[in-house]
């Protein structure tokens, strides 16, 4: 029987919650929800990302973004947005490796966008450093092309959940049971969610699917101020290009997977995620007007950018363990049973240039 706290959420029998909703609450309920009430990263947390793993990921990231800012012709105002900036670590090599480069460190504008106020505080105390503002939405953006940048942040946002039973429409809801039991229930869907899935071919002949509707509520501000600006965003996200039509969401406590009941029994315990439809997400930008470039694997895009190169250069001015941990660093980002191809990368655009790095 599970007993969890379901006060603190304001999870009640009255409501059943849909699946988005009722994650949003366990992780960004204030105070208590996951990403509210403490540090997720690194070997003490629940998860380690591509950031925190290596500093080569960081300096991979510099360089395309190096290279962007070349491509579209050395604006003298270039802005960079980091979305989800987890602990910081990503922009603080980015801040350093950019010193090197004297123009760009004078035309760079870089901003922050992170919901969690204890991970804006965490991330504050990891940054030192004025170029930085963190920023609740992209109004202030007004000048410049801009690149929105996310690692693992499209698959934290919570996602829908359907079944197509009689090819009828029906959404995965969460529900109080005898005042201390969550179950699932499945609720007919209204005309105006069939018609928004209806829109997408990437779903249609799916008989269960997942539907970012809060992913792409969260992209529509990003897409705008690219049309508007011009540049672009880039995605490197755990996630699949055809779906099987299986439930794709999955926790994470103390570095290991745990299954939905122990999810239940630990609310606001463990980090809840799901994995990409990246055909989906290159349909949705396609829409919207935005040039895609092709898919890739991080293991191809990172490769592709040199960091097997860069690792070799490092590598010669360490010791005998550090060369060691660096060669384990570096398969953990390549490997292919690791984050080598389960790990995808995306890049909708809006540039008279097409011809980005990391993609062919």
């Amino acid at each position: 029987m599970m007993k969890p706290n379901l006060k603190k959420f304001k999870i009640t029998s009255k409501k059943p919650l849909p699946v988005d909703d009722f994650i949003e609450k366990i992780l960004y309920e204030p105070e208590i929800g996951y990403y509210s009430s403490k540090d997720p990263f690194g070997k003490n947390g629940d998860f380690i990302t591509s950031p925190t793993i290596s500093n080569l990921f960081s300096e991979i990231i510099s360089i395309w973004l190096i290279s962007t800012w070349e491509k579209m012709g050395k604006p003298k105002v270039f802005n960079f947005v980091e979305l989800g900036p987890g602990d910081g670590s990503l922009t603080k090599v980015i801040i350093s490796t950019i010193k090197k480069f004297p123009e760009l460190n004078r035309a760079i504008k870089i901003y922050l966008y992170e919901k969690s106020l204890f991970l804006k505080k965490l991330q504050k105390q990891n940054i030192d450093n004025k170029q930085i503002k963190w920023i609740k939405n992209f109004k202030s953006i007004k000048n410049g092309p801009v690149i929105f940048f996310g690692n693992e942040f499209f698959d934290s946002i919570p996602i829908k959940q359907f079944y197509k039973i009689n090819n009828e429409l029906f959404e995965k809801y969460y529900s109080l049971k005898n005042k201390i039991n969550i179950v699932e229930r499945f609720i007919k869907s209204d005309d105006k969610e069939v018609m928004q899935i209806k829109k997408f071919e990437t779903l249609k002949k799916l008989k269960f699917i997942e539907f970012p509707k809060k992913g792409f509520l969260e992209l529509e501000p990003i897409i705008k101020t690219i049309s508007k600006l011009s540049g672009g965003i880039l995605l490197i996200d755990y996630g699949y290009l055809n779906s099987n039509n299986s439930n794709t969401i999955q926790a994470v406590m103390d570095n290991k997977k745990i299954s939905t009941d122990v999810m239940l029994k630990n609310l606001g315990k463990a980090d809840i995620t799901s994995l990409v439809n990246f055909n989906l997400l290159k349909e949705y930008f396609l829409k919207n007007n935005l040039k895609v470039k092709k898919i890739v694997s991080q293991r191809f895009f990172l490769e592709r950018m040199g960091i097997i190169e860069r690792a070799e250069i490092l590598q010669k001015k360490r010791t005998n363990k550090e060369q060691k941990y660096m060669k384990e660093t570096l398969s953990r980002l390549l490997e292919e049973k690791q984050m080598g191809s389960l790990f995808k990368v995306i890049f909708g655009y809006k540039n008279k240039n097409s011809d980005f790095f990391g993609f062919k």
